[in-house]
């Protein structure tokens, strides 16, 4: 009894073990689409960052679109992606490659495991893959699906050293194939995914997609021009039906659908094309007749700092602003609202100034990006109405004699040394232990403070704490930019 019983756990741990080592996807490519020795690989990689120089993207980056031929052709258009995230702290990276030669419908997810690449391994977020399987039967796990599938694979040595402690701090990939799709079914999956993301910032997605499959060099031109016409406009449905009446080309293209509905309900609203090419050019092979593959590398962000709305997104805010001060004055209830631009639904901090005669009447804001940016300013306007403790209530009648100012905030950015603050260009939050006090930016400009005056004021006014406690390393702080439009600035 006691042999058998050692004999069958033997079997389980040898059953067991098999697994674990099936579950390690190994490379397939190397020697085709990319180097197979890692020091070879790994210079390559490196010279094609080296000699590539993007438009900056200065902000949060959640989405590269990433081609997927040999490197000798497409490796210096991922370049630019690649570059741009290069040593961003993500925790986790969605790959959305497209099937070449299995036919399926949705979406199928390698589950569990690894992959592997001769620049290391890359271990899969079991954790996210779980919870995004069980929303639904458009994304299932199937790992048959990603044999002989090189869309997912030839991104790997890029992330691997654009982002070299990707692994070593936790980060995990999460890589999807997607099949053919219905347009319906790619914003189930695209919801899928958001609900799995949930308010996380450290996630990345790279949609592995070439563009323009032909020929013709002429057709080439235009085809790419319509498809990245369409991406820069964000216009998933627009894409579909091209797509399908292949009025525009990507191999890929169901997945670049899907990830732009993504990035769009997660609030994800600029997008910029970094380099576009094709394999004519890449080769010095232009003549019509010859077979050519559309390149381009793309970025979806949000924009970091100043600026970040246009005209239409401020006003919008500056109705909101009021509306909702109107609202709760009236009927002491908040105004209900929904929004559909993509900037406004992005989880932002703001602050909300109003100003009566040109004197100060309120003013209340959220440093944290809490909830969608439409819904701080109606509740830190309606709180900078009734809530300053410095002021009185505002009345319904009052309203009217008011301006009301706003300032969107950008992300918290922690600093070891006020040299680094530029007055008038950046806010400040400081903070020691409990107490804590913050200027916007256009404190600097209306008080014309030095920046010692203008640092000593808020330790000792806003924080409550000596007013040299800036000096001290045991204090914090922060700066941030701010977008900042007034009611009297949009009537000029």
């Amino acid at each position: 009894m006691f042999y058998k019983t050692v004999f069958l756990i033997q079997i389980f741990i040898f059953f067991f073990c098999l697994n674990c080592l099936a579950s390690v996807k190994q490379s397939e490519f190397a020697g085709q689409f990319y180097p197979a020795p890692k020091e070879e690989l790994s210079r390559m990689i490196d010279n094609l960052l080296v000699n590539v120089t993007p438009n900056p993207a200065s902000g949060e980056i959640f989405m590269l679109i990433s081609p997927h031929a040999g490197y000798g052709y497409s490796g210096s258009t991922a370049a630019y992606g690649y570059k741009l995230i290069k040593g961003r702290p993500y925790k986790t990276i969605l790959i959305l490659g497209t099937s070449h030669h299995k036919a399926f419908n949705g979406a199928a997810v390698y589950a569990q495991g690894s992959f592997e690449t001769s620049l290391g391994r890359l271990k899969i977020d079991d954790e996210f893959t779980k919870n995004l399987i069980a929303k639904g039967p458009d994304i299932f796990a199937d790992q048959s699906a990603f044999k002989g599938e090189h869309s997912v694979e030839v991104q790997l040595p890029f992330l691997q050293k654009a982002l070299p402690a990707f692994s070593a701090s936790g980060g995990k990939i999460v890589p999807l194939v997607v099949g053919d799709c219905s347009l319906d079914t790619c914003k189930k999956i695209a919801s899928a995914l958001k609900e799995t993301i949930g308010a996380r910032k450290d996630v990345l997605l790279v949609v592995s997609s070439d563009m323009y499959h032909g020929y013709d060099l002429k057709e080439a031109d235009q085809v790419d021009k319509l498809t990245l016409e369409l991406i820069k406009k964000m216009d998933d449905e627009g894409l579909y039906y091209s797509l399908r009446d292949t009025k525009a080309q990507a191999c890929g293209g169901f997945a670049v659908v899907i990830a732009l509905n993504l990035a769009k309900e997660i609030g994800y609203a600029k997008v910029e094309i970094l380099n576009h090419t094709n394999s004519a050019l890449v080769t010095g092979q232009n003549a019509n007749g010859q077979w050519t593959v559309g390149y381009a590398s793309i970025v979806v962000y949000n924009p970091k700092g100043e600026n970040m709305l246009n005209n239409q997104q401020r006003n919008k805010l500056l109705e909101i602003a009021r509306g909702s001060i109107n609202t709760y004055l009236a009927t002491g209830k908040k105004m209900e609202l929904s929004e559909t631009d993509p900037v406004l639904k992005q989880e932002m901090g703001a602050f909300v100034t109003l100003n009566k005669h040109g004197e100060l009447r309120g003013c209340i804001g959220n440093l944290s990006a809490s909830q969608p940016l439409y819904f701080t300013v109606r509740d830190m306007a309606v709180e900078a109405a009734v809530d300053d403790p410095r002021f009185p209530a505002l009345s319904l009648t009052e309203l009217k004699e008011v301006e009301i100012e706003i300032s969107v905030l950008s992300v918290l950015e922690k600093i070891t040394s006020a040299e680094k603050i530029e007055l008038g260009k950046h806010g400040v939050l400081v903070r020691r232990g409990n107490q804590s006090g913050v200027f916007l930016p256009q404190v600097a400009a209306e008080t014309g403070w030095s920046k010692e005056e203008f640092l000593n004021n808020l330790c000792a006014h806003k924080a409550g704490i000596a007013a040299d406690a800036w000096k001290d390393r045991d204090t914090q702080l922060y700066i941030f930019t701010a977008d900042v439009f007034s009611e009297k600035k949009a009537r000029k």
